[in-house]
């Protein structure tokens, strides 16, 4: 349900990890344009009709924005079965809003992050209160076609969106910080993005094939006395870690203020964590 980016990074993946077939999945899109597009990309099925889609389906991956929930969840009400899992990737949308419109189905409320449309997205998931092992298998498969999973309870999910959710766009902040830094030393801005790019890749890579812990790499590569301690001194004596303890507080607060929203049937503005 939502053929945007999420949606289309979510079959993308399915397919390329083959755990669903192109003839077995149906994108329900309202944009004839994004239809046409996807049936060509893909090989899939495509139409604006969200109870003919759920017909005959084992799970029905709900990828709108969190504005649209209302109205699709309204178009859904009676169409859905108790056999079939409902996996919702809209940002601040409880799984408890979903089992209100739609009645007793089980329900798998996830929280992606960007890279997932790389298939190198962290997602996090949590079980309404009728979802049971056998949908959360189900789920896990359709979830890990973009990247490794993590399950929590639904409580933490606001933590998570500050973390991992909210996450892709503090490092992009980085990269751009150690870009206009660069510049600022002089060095000519296109390479010292390129440069910044590189090394926020080759650290990101490096950090998730080794088994050392973050400090742990950033001891290895801090020598006594030399360049990359003078750094450090200096973002430690900001109170980096302090602000960044602030700003993730920020990010859950207002989690759990848009979904406060979403359980008072006031669907969050934003679409995006």
């Amino acid at each position: 349900m939502g053929g945007g980016n999420m949606g289309g990074a979510l079959v993308g993946g399915l397919l390329a990890a083959r755990t669903r077939r192109a003839a077995d999945v149906v994108v329900v899109e309202i944009d004839g344009a994004r239809r046409r597009e996807l049936k060509k990309k893909w090989g899939v099925g495509a139409t604006d009709d969200p109870r003919t889609a759920v017909r005959g389906a084992d799970a029905v991956v709900l990828a709108v924005k969190p504005q649209q929930m209302p109205d699709l969840l309204g178009a859904l009400a009676g169409a859905v079965r108790p056999s079939q899992v409902m996996v919702s990737v809209a940002a601040g949308v409880t799984t408890a809003s979903i089992e209100n419109a739609l009645g007793p189905v089980p329900v798998v409320r996830a929280m992606p992050n960007t890279p997932a449309l790389i298939r190198a997205g962290a997602m996090v998931y949590c079980l309404g209160r009728f979802a049971r092992a056998a949908h959360e298998t189900r789920a896990r498969k359709i979830l890990s076609a973009v990247g490794p999973v993590w399950k929590v309870e639904e409580k933490d999910m606001d933590a998570v969106t500050a973390l991992s959710g909210s996450g892709p766009a503090y490092v992009f902040y980085l990269a751009e910080a150690m870009a206009a830094a660069g510049a600022a030393l002089g060095l000519d801005p296109a390479l010292a993005e390129s440069l910044a790019r590189q090394t926020v890749y080759g650290a990101g890579r490096l950090l998730a094939e080794s088994a050392d812990p973050a400090g742990e790499l950033r001891r290895k590569v801090t020598s006594p006395g030399g360049t990359t301690q003078a750094a450090l001194a200096v973002l430690e004596a900001a109170g980096v870690i302090p602000i960044f303890e602030k700003a993730l507080d920020a990010a859950r607060r207002r989690s759990s203020e848009l979904s406060s929203s979403a359980r008072g049937s006031q669907a969050p503005k934003e679409s995006n964590p």
